[in-house]
This record gives structure tokens, sequence and C-alpha cells, in this order.
């Protein structure tokens, strides 16, 4: 059985170590969950893991797999740590490889040590098709993000426009993935995750939209190449515990979490 831990507990975080204690994970047992202050979860412990804000404490429980759900600042803190520990690392705030020298320290890192960074596509899909096809050449990759304004609250974006009394959908950005990972590290991680699947931060294009008349985040993806061409739009029903992400998110990481044990595996 697969030793697991968690690192954050917001929404995806919490779905996850859900998933996991009803069973439905695959064969892995959570065993901690790293938080900035485990006094905001006193019942926890009953539970058969171990809520901590200690780092030290978190890694010394042997694990196989951590899940990182805590954003950006979190990978850089813990990216190279999880692998010197041991443990292969789903990481879900890929976003934060738009740092290249951060990308570069953490692929020599699981180098050294013999262990798996796992992107899961989360947010967005056709991750797997754009991989295979970024083998040959592959001449263009497009995305196009649209989210209802409640995503953007306390975001860069609510600096720009009243999200309020928006009536029509507001180009907020328009560039290549490494600019739109950095500047809106929480709601387009799914920039990033094509880029490294695809052709990378500087040649991947990205428009992101406020958009009054949707109520789903959608993404829109197109790329070209040798391979053919795809055109796929996605919805993400939003959390309603943070409508910056998707309940697809957690279900991403639980899949990946159930590849890792099972002896059948599908979309890869």
């Amino acid at each position: 059985m697969l030793r697991v831990g968690i690192i954050g507990y917001g929404t995806i975080g919490e779905d996850v170590a859900q998933v996991i204690l009803q069973g439905d994970a695959g064969f892995v047992q959570l065993k901690v969950i790293l938080v900035r202050d485990e006094t905001k979860y006193p019942d926890t412990n009953s539970h058969g893991y171990v809520m901590t804000s200690s780092e030290d404490v978190f890694f010394a429980h042997d694990l196989d797999v951590v899940v990182e759900s805590a954003g950006h600042e979190a990978v850089m803190k813990y990216g190279e740590k999880t692998l010197e520990n041991g443990a292969d690392l789903i990481l879900v705030s890929v976003g934060a490889l738009a740092d290249e020298p951060l990308l570069l320290r953490i692929m020599e890192k699981a180098r050294e040590t013999g262990r798996k960074v796992m992107v899961p596509s989360a947010a967005i899909g056709g991750l797997d098709r754009i991989a295979a096809g970024s083998v040959g050449p592959m001449d263009e990759v497009t995305l196009v993000t649209r989210k209802p304004p409640k995503a953007w609250i306390g975001t860069l974006i609510e600096q720009k426009v009243n999200l309020a009394e928006l009536t029509e959908p507001y180009c907020a950005f328009e560039g290549v993935a490494r600019d739109s990972a950095r500047l809106f590290p929480e709601s387009v991680n799914v920039s990033a995750a094509l880029s490294l699947a695809g052709i990378g931060f500087d040649r991947t294009k990205v428009k992101v939209y406020v958009d009054p008349h949707i109520s789903h985040n959608t993404h829109e993806i197109e790329a070209k190449g040798k391979f053919g061409q795809i055109n796929l739009q996605i919805r993400n029903t939003p959390s309603a515990g943070n409508p910056k992400t998707g309940y697809i998110v957690a279900m991403s990481v639980i899949k990946t979490l159930r590849d890792l044990t099972s002896p059948f595996v599908i979309g890869i």
C-alpha cells in the first residue's frame, strides 16, 4: 500500500483526502497532511492520519507519494525536498514551473533521486495527445481560457476591471504561457501544463477572458503539427469552495493515485 502525504488542505487537498479515506483512490493510505496551522483542524488526527504544520514531521512519515495542492510557494519550498525524501511528487500547481530555474532544479533532483514528478491533466484535457504529438514536429499550440467574473475575485484582474458591472467578455491577457502562468497562478495553471506537454512556455499562445455570460470555466485548445490537428473545448464545473478551480482537478489527482497501484492503466 502506497503511503500518501498531502501538502495543503484547501478545496483540492480536502477533496483528495476525503476520496482516499473513502477507499476510492486505489491501494493507498493517507498518512499525513501539511498545513500552515494544524490548530484549525483539532479533530482530524482521530481519522487515522496526522495534520501538522511541521515539515520535519510531515517528511518523517516515510512517504511514497506527495500530492502538492498548496500553490506556487509550496512548489518552490517543498518540490525538491519531496524528491530528496524518497517520494514521488504529484504536482497540482504546475504554473510554478514557468520559473525556468525552478523547473531545471526539480528535474535534476528527480534524476538524481530516481523519483518521478507527475502532472495530472487537472482542469485541462488532451495532454496525452499533445504530449504524443510533440514527439514529432509541432507547429503551434493555442489556449483560450474563459471564466465567469466570480472566478477572478481576489486576482490581478480585479484591479483592472469592475467585475460586478461587467456586461461583455473582457480580454484580460493575450500573450505567451510563461507570462500567463506567472500573472494568474491560481487560475491559469492549465497554460503551464499545456506548455510542458507541448512546445514550451514561450511558444504556447494564450488568451484569458472574464466572461459574464458563462457559469463554467472553459478552455479551448488548438494544436497543429505532423500528427494532424486537435481542437478541444472543455467546460469545468467550478468548485463550490473555490470558483477559481473545478471539481475535476481533485478527480484528476485521484485518477493518478489509482494508476500508481492499478494493474491496468488507460489514458497516458
